[in-house]
């Protein structure tokens, strides 16, 4: 209810948070191009399985965090991160983001699950090629 920076939040769970932001921000620091996008991929995905537990559990003032992050992160990560000149998949992944963006909007609106579920499972396949990407110029690079 209070967040982990109220004086009412365990210390433990304020050194946990504290400890996978400086994680995730050493991670950023050190990642390359592909890796930032995996872990845009991944935070899109965390925030809509997230939002989903705070609808299920009536949270709506996190709902609307989980879901306004999501929406950020298509549009101002993934969608602005396209080169549109390369070709119709750039435009396609564009028109695929905005399309997230509206539902996750609605979903947001309406405390809508199915409609998160659909978001989730439109994106899951681009989510995982790029990783599947990734994982093999690694394994290219250490062979």
């Amino acid at each position: 209810m209070y967040g982990n920076s109220s004086p009412f939040a365990s210390r433990t769970h304020r050194a946990s948070a504290m400890y996978s932001k400086v994680g995730l921000e050493t991670d950023v620091l050190n990642a390359s191009p592909h890796r930032l996008v995996s872990l845009l991929f991944d935070g899109a995905h965390d925030g809509m399985t997230q939002a989903i537990g705070h609808i299920q559990s009536g949270n709506h003032e996190m709902k609307n965090r989980s879901l306004g992050r999501c929406v950020r992160i298509l549009d101002e990560g993934l969608k602005a991160a396209l080169n549109l000149e390369s070709g119709a998949l750039a435009r396609d992944l564009r028109d695929l983001y905005a399309y997230l963006c509206m539902r996750l909007t609605h979903a947001n609106l309406h405390s809508d699950i199915a409609t998160i579920q659909e978001c989730q499972r439109l994106l899951q396949p681009i989510r995982e090629a790029w990783h599947t990407i990734g994982d093999r110029s690694e394994s290219k690079r250490v062979a």
